[in-house]
């Protein structure tokens, strides 16, 4: 054999490897990710997906390929997404903590299939027909984020109970959760002898500009709505709310973590995780159709004790005693 045919043997096999493993990739069925925060901030969201798409026998990279969109809070690029995700005909597009991610999949298309995850009723939202018979391509899991808007008041209410002046933030870009979060606060407040005002952000900088407002109109005590922007901005909620010395409650355990006051809402590792396993099990040939909605059963109630400390706020013992975790 000559020298030169040796090489180029030798230099066909070595880029026969990446090759194939490219090829596989590109043969595998893809799913869209969609989200509306940061990867930086939803990793434990990232592993319970993988989970449940482990669960049905799906690895990411080996036979599934996941495409991940990160929206960081523009929801104006969603129209543009979806329709690219339908032309090139993804497999499945999965919305799992996205209401308004889950309306622009719908709106753009009626065949491939969608696994949501919805923050209030989805057949109250329109999404599907009935729980047990969604009728449509899509199905997912309802976990009941806005909801809870009652018992995340009720809650911060307990921990400053003197507080009568609550701020409410909502992100309008997010409109079913902002509209479901101030409907809920309208409702139950003045049940608790409560007076609100409600403040939008869309961007960091409004965040900033809601908590500037504050030197003028200073409120006892913050609600923060269910959103995936607001979830991205974690680090900025607890240096405000710290320097302004003023007690606020979320809905994602991770902005706790953080540094935030307190949380109570739903297990959204196991949110995801169910997602995830939906996903799995479309792609091995069930219909969303036949799929019935599934209901989040798992709540957890997450208290900041350093953060309540610095706030100089005396936790009642009951309170205490029902936090299914503690941050010393």
């Amino acid at each position: 054999m000559r020298r030169r045919e040796f090489i180029a043997l030798i230099g066909g096999a070595t880029a026969a490897g990446p090759l194939a493993a490219r090829a596989q990739q590109a043969a595998n069925p893809v799913v869209g990710f969609v989200n509306g925060s940061t990867a930086e901030a939803s990793p434990h969201l990232l592993a319970g997906f993988r989970r449940g798409l482990a669960e049905t026998g799906y690895i990411e990279n080996q036979n599934v390929t996941i495409e991940y969109h990160w929206l960081d809070g523009h929801y104006d690029q969603l129209n543009r997404l979806m329709a690219d995700m339908v032309h090139r005909r993804v497999a499945v597009i999965a919305t799992p903590a996205s209401d308004v991610a889950t309306f622009a999949a719908k709106a753009a298309t009626t065949t491939i299939p969608i696994v949501f995850g919805a923050a209030e009723d989805p057949v109250r939202l329109g999404l599907v027909a009935s729980l047990g018979r969604p009728g449509g391509n899509a199905t997912g899991i309802n976990f009941f984020f806005s909801e809870l808007i009652a018992k995340r008041l009720q809650l911060l209410h307990d921990l400053v109970p003197k507080a009568v002046h609550i701020a409410v933030l909502v992100n309008p870009g997010n409109p079913s959760t902002a509209e479901a979060t101030i409907r809920d606060i309208e409702k139950t407040a003045p049940g608790m002898g409560l007076q609100h005002k409600v403040l939008s952000a869309t961007t960091k900088e409004e965040i900033d500009a809601a908590f500037a407002s504050f030197e003028r109109e200073r409120p006892d005590a913050l609600l923060v709505a269910p959103d995936g922007f607001f979830s991205s901005r974690a680090v900025q909620f607890a240096i405000l709310t710290a320097r302004d010395r003023i007690p606020a409650s979320y809905s994602n355990r991770y902005i706790v973590t953080a540094g935030g006051l307190m949380s109570y809402g739903p297990d959204l590792a196991d949110v995801f995780r169910q997602a995830g396993a939906y996903a799995g099990r479309i792609l091995k040939g069930e219909k969303p159709a036949d799929l019935p909605v599934l209901q989040s059963t798992k709540f957890e109630f997450v208290l900041n004790l350093q953060t309540a400390r610095a706030l100089g706020l005396e936790v009642p013992s009951g309170v205490l005693s029902i936090a299914d975790e503690v941050i010393e």
